[in-house]
């Protein structure tokens, strides 16, 4: 290719980077904005905690396990933006959310919004990833997404604090004024959509895919062990739907205090997003390995260990440090677990790698919210925090042994 073509071809990966940045940040002032508001609006209505933990719970696990079937029948059908563009459309729901205080019908809501996630997800990944490791780095690109992600997850939580802090009140009203709001950035994400498909498609951005070598490639063993890695530690997450509930339950901060808060959070998520997506090409590239930036995990195990024993108590200076950890920690899950996915999966099965992967987390997410939120209403914080030790010792061996075996069977970056 030549310098003038590489340039351009250069420009136009950047540019579609950008825009699925802008993408997700719509998509997150739409979804964040609302999981912001999620477990104070459900207990304005008497929800318990236990049945707030299971929506969540289940919410997640549909979120991410559905992601199974959606990328393999990504990979199968090669028919991505069919399923980006219902899973994106899907977030007409939260908006709906505004409409109603049935709360049977708000829970069919949050679990429609989840599962056109899942829909969305493995596709969108694959079509990042392919067009990113040509030029930019799909730890650089990730990165980009999510700190533009993360953006919207603060103006999201924002919307609400805004309508709360004009209303003076905090009510049902206010609520649903707050959901209904998101139907603006919703509209936006769908234009940005579009233009993003007729870019890729009418540039050919996107590499010419051969059937065959979808039957004969095979996902490796570091794949699986990375996944059980992903799982145990994940298993030990304290949600927001727990520490959302306990700034509630405990009236330790007003609600829209929390929604700010949560937004910081995610200011904290982009930030950490950029700063380590950087750090994990660059790691790559130095050790001349796909897997050498597989290091940076280390840091998961660590911050989440600590997020219970300062979120889940009643001391506001620890709750904010906790809350900082949370969105680090949500900056290097959306980051680099994502990144690493592409660097261990051939590229015909990513869909399915990205789907598996995603099932592992959205399966330790269930666990953790349902039994966290079980184990809060029984009053048992400590033996929360006794689980999410545990897990994160079994995490980390893995995580070591993961290490192991990329120094055993290296593969080299061509």
């Amino acid at each position: 290719m030549n310098p003038q073509k590489k340039n351009s071809a250069y420009r136009s990966v950047v540019t579609v980077v950008i825009i699925f940045g802008i993408i997700s940040l719509f998509g997150d002032v739409v979804y964040e904005g609302a999981r912001s508001a999620n477990s104070q609006y459900l207990n304005l209505l008497g929800i318990s905690a236990t049945t707030v933990g299971l929506v969540f719970g289940i919410g997640e696990f549909l979120g991410y396990a559905l992601r199974l079937l959606a990328g393999v029948l990504s990979d199968k059908t090669h028919r991505q933006w069919v399923f980006i563009f219902i899973g994106y459309g899907l977030l007409i729901v939260v908006s709906l959310m505004g409409l109603t205080v049935k709360w049977p019908v708000l829970v069919i809501l949050i679990l429609l919004e989840r599962i056109g996630k899942a829909l969305r997800s493995p596709a969108k990944d694959t079509i990042l990833s392919s067009i990113a490791q040509q030029m930019v780095g799909v730890g650089t690109a990730f990165g980009v997404q999510e700190a533009l992600d993360q953006v919207g997850a603060f103006l999201g939580p924002m919307i609400f604090t805004t309508v709360f802090a004009l209303s003076g009140t905090q009510g049902v009203a206010e609520y649903q004024l707050g959901y209904r709001l998101l139907i603006f950035p919703f509209i936006a994400l769908m234009g940005f959509l579009y233009y993003a498909y007729r870019k890729i498609e009418r540039e050919e951005l996107i590499p010419e895919m051969k059937i065959k070598e979808f039957r004969n490639e095979k996902l490796s063993k570091i794949f699986w062990v990375y996944t059980l890695f992903t799982l145990v530690g994940t298993l030990g997450f304290v949600n927001f739907s727990t520490i959302g509930y306990h700034l509630k339950a405990r009236d330790l901060m007003d609600d829209a205090t929390i929604t700010g808060l949560y937004g910081v959070a995610m200011i904290m998520d982009a930030v950490m997003a950029l700063v380590i997506g950087k750090l994990y090409d660059t790691m790559k590239s130095r050790s001349k390995r796909k897997t050498g930036g597989l290091a940076v995990l280390a840091v998961t195990p660590i911050f989440t260990v600590l997020l219970p024993f300062f979120t889940l108590t009643e001391n506001k200076t620890l709750i904010i440090i906790g809350m900082m950890l949370f969105g680090i920690i949500m900056g290097t899950h959306e980051t680099i677990m994502r990144s690493a996915i592409s660097d261990i999966t051939p590229f015909y099965k990513r869909g399915t790698g990205y789907g598996v992967y995603n099932a592992a987390y959205g399966l330790a997410l269930f666990g953790g919210a349902s039994l966290f939120g079980y184990l809060y209403d029984q009053h048992m914080i400590p033996l929360i925090q006794g689980i999410t030790v545990v897990a994160e010792i079994v995490a980390v061996i893995l995580f070591v042994r993961m290490l192991a075996m990329t120094r055993e069977n290296p593969e080299h970056i061509a």
